[in-house]
């Protein structure tokens, strides 16, 4: 009597699951790219909107001021219409205050470069590690916090920065004072014009990099 062999069971290969420490991909060499051609085209159209440079530096439409109010009202009316021209030109003061301080203008980029390489665009997967020791996140995020006090307020870039933006607003000040706005055409100056001095020229810049750079960031940092 032959005997029957036990029945044979089917076996399925089961694919292992990737192994938990498999490095995530890294940054998207394009990301940098990508934020600044986010901030070049904000810039493009803000320059878009600036005010002819003839009316800006018109001679015949210069006049003293009859009062502190008068000079206030010739101030805000003016600063609604040329509101890009004032601060392109105090850009253009702070830029040439760095410029002329080379120093200054290392430790401000040594700064911004720390904050995107070791901590923006950095993935999480990949810690900080400086002299054979491995730093945490909230580690890093401290350094950098330390770091950017340090150079800030404790060299010549803090005050390098807010005596030109003082020179810059002091002469946008004087201009407004000075120009007188009745040639304007201020009816095409839209209502919120005045809501921000920053706002008409870098929101949408604002606006462009951060959503341009969130999805970027937030794969880094998963």
């Amino acid at each position: 009597m032959s005997s029957q062999s036990p029945p044979v069971l089917p076996v399925t290969n089961l694919q292992q699951p990737p192994a938990a420490a498999a490095s995530q991909p890294p940054l998207p060499p394009h990301a940098l790219r990508a934020i600044l051609n986010s901030i070049t085209e904000s810039v493009r159209n803000g320059f878009a909107q600036r005010r002819p440079f003839s009316e800006l530096i018109d001679r015949s439409a210069f006049s003293k001021p009859e009062s502190i109010s008068d000079a206030t009202t010739r101030i805000r009316k003016n600063y609604s219409y040329f509101r890009i021209n004032y601060l392109t030109a105090i850009f253009v003061i702070l830029a040439f205050s760095l410029l002329s301080h080379p120093f200054s203008l290392l430790l401000l980029l040594g700064l911004v470069c720390s904050w995107l390489f070791l901590f923006l665009f950095r993935a999480s997967d990949q810690p900080l590690v400086l002299f054979g020791r491995t730093f945490s996140d909230r580690e890093t995020l401290g350094i950098l916090i330390v770091l950017s006090i340090f150079v800030v307020f404790l060299t010549s870039v803090g005050s390098l920065i807010i005596s030109a933006l003082l020179v810059g607003v002091g002469i946008v000040c004087a201009h407004g004072a000075f120009r007188a706005p009745e040639d304007l055409f201020l009816d095409d100056v839209p209502e919120n014009a005045n809501t921000s001095f920053l706002s008409s020229f870098i929101g949408s810049a604002a606006s462009n990099v951060v959503s341009t750079a969130a999805p970027i960031v937030a794969a880094a940092r998963v």
